[in-house]
């Protein structure tokens, strides 16, 4: 069966770029559904298949009271939170294989908005005038593939030509070409990981495979942090081994790093097994020294030049024991079995004895914050070695089939 792909996009101001895109990929041989969010009409270039009152009401409103209101904000929050529930529900009923859509940044927000509905996998293709720049509000923790539109979408010409039928090109590829079934089954496990703690968490994949598990790695640098915790929500995670907890120290103190408050959340939320490490809680994480917040620079913080594009910040007391106290609340909240393994010989490659970021007290304000306000029944065991020496390794791999164990006994 030919694989139908999901055009979306305001075609009450950009109809002839969209008419000449539909063509495209059906010229391909690939059937299409379109979608449009435009509120102030539509177009009779080719058959609207899904319009905007529609949507409108899907995100809580309807489109006569959005004309008259003239508000383009309102218009923009409404379609952005009605396209999602339809574009899930078509996928579901699946009607459709693959997005694809165009627009200026109002455009994109609502295209975007509707494609981080769907699953990791589903082929996405916005092609954007706001692709050249930071996208992450666009993409968040989905796959979408943001494809720089050039030049304004406001009409065809030679350059937008060329452009569309490329982006054209791309969503029937991918929606074309699908992964071969995996040969086997494999629990899933995610781990996070950071320059200074790769020995730990590659060790531990490697063990891990040995026994089983399927491990995935996501860098904890925001989104790589924000990105496993959603994959855990959609039910994709058997269980979590966090050896990289450094995007709290990030959040705290105003590093590039953040994934926000909600980390380490969402293992607790589905239930899951979770082995918490305060992995790289020493360091924060800016640009080049002179994006360093003047306050630090003035402190006369610790730093080190991890490269020429990043500047860590060695952490302090009590930013660590403030990050022990999170953690401790983060697991007192968790639904499955959680636990804390410390590495008593430094959090990280830089906290290791001798080395620039070595500060045994502050990795103490941690620790102790951590016993101090956890739950009786949750375990907290020391390591007398460093995080990336293999007796931690090992331990950690001990401790999260440990803990999977109970969870199994629990659902048994």
């Amino acid at each position: 069966m030919a694989k139908t792909i999901l055009i979306i996009g305001t075609f009450d101001t950009k109809a002839e770029e969209f008419a000449f895109l539909r063509q495209r990929v059906l010229g391909r041989g690939f059937p299409v559904l379109t979608m449009n969010v435009g509120v102030l009409g539509t177009t009779d270039k080719f058959k609207v298949d899904i319009e905007a009152d529609l949507v409108a009401q899907a995100g809580g409103s309807d489109i006569e009271t959005l004309r008259k209101h003239n508000d383009r904000g309102e218009a923009m929050k409404v379609m952005a939170a009605g396209a999602p529930v339809l574009v899930r529900q078509f996928l579901d009923a699946r009607k459709i294989d693959g997005v694809i859509g165009m627009g200026g940044t109002g455009g994109t927000s609502i295209i975007t908005a509707a494609m981080r509905a769907l699953p990791i996998g589903v082929p996405k293709v916005c092609v954007s005038t706001a692709a050249g720049g930071d996208v992450s509000q666009f993409v968040g923790t989905s796959d979408i593939v943001m494809f720089p539109s050039i030049v304004d979408v406001a009409g065809m010409n030679r350059v937008s030509s060329v452009i569309i039928s490329r982006a054209a090109g791309a969503i029937c590829g991918m929606t074309e070409v699908w992964p071969p079934p995996a040969k086997e089954s494999r629990p899933i496990i995610a781990a996070s990981m950071f320059g200074n703690t790769t020995d730990c968490v590659t060790a531990c994949k490697a063990e891990l495979h040995e026994k089983g598990y399927e491990v995935l790695v996501f860098h904890a640098v925001g989104t790589g942090g924000r990105t496993m915790e959603s994959l855990v929500r959609d039910g994709m995670v058997e269980a979590v081994l966090d050896i990289t907890t450094t995007e709290w120290a990030d959040e705290i103190c105003g590093g590039v790093f953040s994934a926000g408050p909600e980390r380490l959340s969402a293992p607790g939320e589905k239930g899951i097994p979770h082995l918490i490490v305060p992995g790289c809680v020493d360091m924060v994480n800016f640009g080049p020294m002179q994006t360093v917040p003047q306050q630090y620079r003035d402190d006369h913080r610790t730093f080190y030049e991890w490269n020429p594009s990043v500047t860590l910040m060695r952490t302090n007391a009590e930013e660590n024991a403030k990050m022990g106290r999170i953690f401790a609340e983060k697991a007192n909240a968790a639904k499955g079995p959680v636990a804390f393994l410390l590495p008593m010989r430094g959090v990280s490659i830089l906290d290791g004895d001798g080395q620039p970021f070595c500060d045994r007290a502050a990795d103490k304000a941690c620790f102790d914050a951590i016993r101090a306000n956890v739950r009786g029944d949750i375990p907290v065991i020391e390591v007398d070695a460093n995080i990336n020496d293999a007796a931690f390794s090992a331990k950690a791999v001990e401790l999260l089939l440990e803990l999977t164990k109970v969870k199994s006994n629990s659902t048994a």
